[in-house]
């Protein structure tokens, strides 16, 4: 890595401020699921036995630039001291002068968690006078929030460039060497398969892995906008208009790039369909034409079974999107048979990365999460990193890496 790692740095006796993403769903107070913050628990913990004082900022969910209840970082904090055994303090602000003296008065070993840094409109604007007041928290900065990389905030770009020493932390480093593994994948045996509503949130991704992969498989409601640009019909199918053009040249490149590193891009070729997304009317369109009346929810058991037959022999697979409605269980047959195929492609030898939380959320439905090489936090993030763009978050490390 060309940037420095918690294990690179002196934490006995410092302030640490940790950047996490908590940036979790609740239920009222309720976590509906702690994934994020189980896995921040390495580098947490190894600034506690280092000795280090860890001062954790994170935000969760979007406050419109103050304070609002709902989006406090207590339940968040709750759920890590419950994790770590131990009491877990939180602030009523992220900055200012009680905040300074709480951080002033913290022994070795403790954890103190701020409140949500969206409280503050300066942290999404990434203002420099904000990001010297968390800076001014503590004396060396690590960056173990993947999740939130892709975004030039305070928290997440500024502070680094204001404490002269700034690393990754463990969950930061897996991520960047997983996904880093990815883009390196010879393309031979390299399968994405990628899902979910619109071609247009994933046009980097496309462009950058469409020369990258041996197989693309496209599945979830962005198939129904490149089988419209082939002129199939796709019912009441939802349609990213936007980016019909885009779809099309997409198809074009993967049709006649050269032969010796053309990707195979393959669409649904049948359908379970419904006459509403509430599930009523539920059958399956046994070709790749979708009846007039209906829309597409699912891909077929035919496409379910050959894209299956294509992950099981792959070397590397990215994964990024559901092959349909997967919350719905009429909907989820095709999303579940490509999770059991990611999982047994792992078991011989494939390294896998799922990313993206409608993705992860799958994953964990089937069961498969502990079966797969990598489940990634970053939804955003992993998919940018894929498309190849640079993240705020990962290069102000690599560049106080190279002050340091």
């Amino acid at each position: 890595m060309d940037r420095m790692t918690i294990d690179d740095v002196e934490l006995s006796g410092k302030r640490v401020l940790t950047r996490v993403d908590f940036n979790v769903p609740l239920d009222g107070e309720l976590i509906t699921d702690d994934t994020r913050i189980r896995a921040a628990l390495p580098t947490i913990q190894k600034i506690i036995n280092a000795g280090g004082k860890c001062i954790l900022m994170s935000h969760l969910g979007r406050p419109k630039g103050g304070p609002e209840p709902k989006y406090s970082i207590k339940p968040a904090a709750k759920r890590l001291g419950e994790l770590l055994g131990r009491e877990v303090k939180v602030v009523t602000d992220c900055v200012g002068t009680e905040v300074q003296a709480v951080v002033d008065a913290m022994q070795n070993g403790e954890v103190l968690m701020l409140e949500n840094v969206r409280f503050h409109k300066e942290e999404e604007k990434n203002d420099p006078a904000f990001a010297a007041q968390l800076a001014a928290l503590g004396e060396v900065y690590i960056n173990d929030a993947f999740g939130a990389a892709h975004r030039a905030h305070a928290s997440t770009a500024g502070v680094a460039k204001i404490l002269k020493t700034s690393a990754a932390g463990y969950l930061m480093k897996v991520e960047l060497e997983s996904l880093s593994r990815l883009l390196s994948a010879p393309q031979e045996g390299f399968v994405v398969i990628l899902g979910g509503a619109k071609v247009g949130d994933k046009i980097t991704v496309f462009r950058n892995l469409i020369t990258r992969a041996s197989d693309m498989l496209i599945g979830g409601a962005m198939a129904y906008t490149f089988l419209k640009t082939r002129g199939v019909q796709i019912g009441k199918s939802l349609f990213d208009a936007e980016h019909e053009n885009i779809a099309y040249n997409i198809l074009q490149v993967a049709e006649f790039t050269n032969p010796r590193k053309r990707c195979r891009l393959l669409l649904p070729t049948d359908h379970v369909v419904a006459d509403t997304m509430d599930g009523a009317g539920v059958t399956v369109a046994t070709d790749a034409h979708i009846p007039e009346d209906k829309l597409g929810a699912d891909i077929g058991p035919n496409t379910a079974s050959y894209y299956a037959s294509i992950i099981r022999q792959a070397k590397t697979i990215f994964w990024n999107g559901p092959m349909g409605i997967f919350e719905k269980e009429q909907f989820a047959k095709g999303t579940m048979e490509i999770a059991k195929a990611v999982a047994e492609a792992t078991s011989r030898g494939a390294f896998s990365v799922v990313g993206g939380g409608d993705s992860v959320a799958a994953l964990a439905k089937s069961g498969m999460s502990d079966k797969v090489s990598h489940v990634s936090t970053g939804g955003g993030a992993s998919l940018e990193f894929m498309g190849g763009l640079d993240l705020p978050g990962v290069e102000t490390l690599a560049k106080a890496a190279k002050k340091a």
